[in-house]
């Protein structure tokens, strides 16, 4: 239905539109290689040659080898529109197939490692790859189910352990790159990408019932990766860490779309595990973290500066901090720099804040940013503290990513910002998030129902989140719709608020508040499991592994001191009446948590069931 946009949104739009006209992806990585040539693009831990840490290609060898993974492609076969399939860790051949499977004017559509054999055959027979992509034998193990099911699969290319693996189609990554010498017929094939051509399907990671594909075209593509650019500053090469998985929409912007739009050294490492010791080694100059990552930053520092012993050294960090988060929030929208303040900052500066970034690796950061889940508030004061803005924004994969931001030149710690350029924001009646703008998909793939109860007649998308804005434009995200708790006695609570407050506790792992149709709300929690072995030794507490160690009562005082002054900054209906320590972690690698470590919170409802029914027994 058409309808009408305002004016000044309008404008902004028909820059945009204008400064990707006739782009799509393959054409941008061409680009970067004619403008940044021999620059460093990408990085990663395979294959490293003697006497270096990391392996690295040109813009111009990442032109050459999309070029030659097409052409290989196209002689296996794949036809334009065909789906290939990558489950594989972030290094450079996943990049490489995702670019060469665009050139060829095929779908790549990277999936989640993490994934069951079911939930992989239900993706591969709904999107029916004619090529699939496996990191190793474990990746080919969780695909064996599809292989066998799904007759589409014509190819099977194994970037590691191909020899433990007895199937006729399957392939190396050397194997793929040797049929692809001759590529004279590569840019005939992306002559045939068209604006609304699908870039990717991206899987939802399954949280309820079976996955969904998103579809993004390379025009959505190319928009948020223009929009996203302006929005946060960034003009010029810069370096970056990649380490969330690549089928998440966030890392897919910040780490394939956008670098050929800067010529951007993008650094992989396969594990998340090894991302502090990557931060110390690549000092990249921008930096996005989910929440749970700026919260072990967190939870880090403050261990470590507990440690000291002397006094002084304390207080100095103390104020410090003090100083730089005053200079943090001199910089908020509609705030003023004093000289007082910036004078105060440069000392405390010299000080110890810039020796505590430089220990960090985030010494040379000029844009940090967070996303996938609110920010808790005190965790941004922290960042602030140490000299660090980190810009909240807020998106998901059916918006292409970000469609609100903060940035430099517009941000508010608790806020996820204002709307992108070009882009519609609203708050329905009800309080959801609506958008609507070139960022938004067309729609699932083969899920019409899901597709219209996703996005209305008038275009918008109904996020399923609730919001606020405010007399500057500011949006701040209260909690999923459907998540939000609503007692017995009527009163709407936002679980992530509680959960923020109670993981203040450097003790405290997870948290989930839980309260719908009860007369009171309960929390379980979890221990962090690197910072609380290392309190109870300080404490000289002595335990087996984590879950004996969630049974000693000094801990259990720590925890329950936690929860009141938790409780002392809610309001009555809000605060934890009762709480469960768990004997387990929860990690990326458990069910409790997504790839990108937001809770599945109906799985945690269903597997901890009986402790729940405790708790209001």
């Amino acid at each position: 239905m058409a309808h009408e946009i305002p004016a000044e949104i309008a404008a902004v739009r028909e820059d945009y539109e204008a400064r990707i006209l006739g782009l799509h992806m393959p054409a941008t990585v061409r680009q970067a290689a004619e403008r940044f040539g021999d620059l460093p693009a990408f990085s990663d831990r395979f294959d490293v040659p003697e006497g270096e840490t990391w392996s690295t290609i040109s813009w111009t060898e990442t032109w050459e080898l999309t070029q030659r993974v097409a052409a290989a492609l196209i002689d296996l076969g794949v036809e334009k529109g065909d789906p290939v399939a990558i489950m594989a860790a972030n290094r450079t051949a996943h990049t490489l197939a995702d670019y060469g499977a665009m050139a060829a004017a095929a779908i790549p559509m990277s999936i989640y490692n993490t994934l069951a054999q079911d939930q992989v055959a239900f993706i591969a027979g709904e999107s029916r790859p004619v090529v699939v992509i496996l990191e190793d034998h474990d990746r080919y193990q969780r695909w064996e189910k599809a292989l066998a099911d799904v007759d589409s699969v014509r190819h099977v290319v194994m970037l590691a352990d191909a020899d433990r693996v007895d199937d006729p189609r399957v392939m190396t990554w050397e194997n793929l790159l040797a049929r692809g010498d001759d590529t004279s017929g590569v840019e005939a094939r992306m002559d045939r990408i068209t604006p609304d051509l699908p870039a990717t399907y991206l899987y939802t990671s399954g949280t309820t019932g079976n996955p969904k594909g998103v579809v993004l075209t390379h025009h959505n593509v190319m928009f948020e990766a223009v929009s996203t650019l302006d929005n946060a500053g960034l003009h010029g090469p810069q370096r970056s860490i990649s380490y969330l998985p690549l089928a998440h929409i966030a890392e897919r912007i910040l780490a394939t779309y956008s670098p050929p739009f800067l010529g951007s050294h993008v650094h992989a490492i396969p594990d998340p595990a090894g991302l502090l010791g990557a931060l110390g080694e690549v000092h990249p100059t921008a930096f996005f973290g989910v929440p749970r990552v700026w919260e072990k930053i967190q939870t880090g520092i403050s261990a470590k500066l507990a440690e000291d012993p002397d006094p002084a050294n304390q207080e100095l960090v103390k104020n410090a901090m003090a100083a730089g988060l005053a200079w943090t929030q001199a910089q908020e929208y509609g705030n003023e720099m004093t000289p007082e303040v910036a004078e105060a900052y440069a000392t405390a500066d010299g000080a110890i804040l810039a020796f505590l970034r430089l220990l960090l690796g985030l010494d040379q950061v000029e844009w940090a940013a967070s996303a996938a889940a609110p920010m808790p508030l005190e965790v941004a004061k922290f960042m602030g503290g140490l000299g660090l803005r980190v810009y909240d924004v807020y998106g998901m994969t059916e918006t292409t990513g970000a469609f609100t931001s903060n940035g430099p030149d517009h941000f508010k710690l608790g806020t996820v910002g204002v709307p992108n350029p070009g882009i519609e924001v609203r708050l329905a009646e009800d309080g959801e998030i609506l958008v609507r703008g070139p960022v938004n998909t067309p729609g699932y793939h083969l899920q019409d129902q899901a597709t219209r109860a996703l996005i209305d007649d008038d275009g918008w998308i109904h996020t399923g989140d609730i919001g606020t804005v405010d007399e500057d434009g500011f949006y701040s995200v209260v909690d999923r719709k459907k998540e939000l708790i609503i007692t017995s006695a009527g009163k709407n609570i936002a679980p992530s608020n509680i959960e923020n407050l109670l993981k203040e506790s450097p003790l405290v792992g997870h948290a989930m508040a839980l309260g719908d149709n009860q007369s009171y709300v309960v929390a379980i929690l979890t221990l962090d499991g690197e910072i609380a072995p290392l309190v109870a030794a300080k404490m000289g507490v002595e335990f087996t592994d984590l879950a004996d160690l969630s049974t000693k009562p000094q801990i259990r005082a720590m925890v329950q001191a936690a929860v009141d002054k938790a409780n002392e900054r809610l309001s009555r209906p809000e605060q934890v009446k009762a709480w469960e320590l768990l004997p387990d972690e929860w990690t990326a690698e458990s069910e409790e948590l997504t790839p990108t470590l937001k809770l599945k919170r109906r799985v945690v409802k269903t597997k901890y069931a009986d402790v729940v029914d405790t708790l209001y027994t």
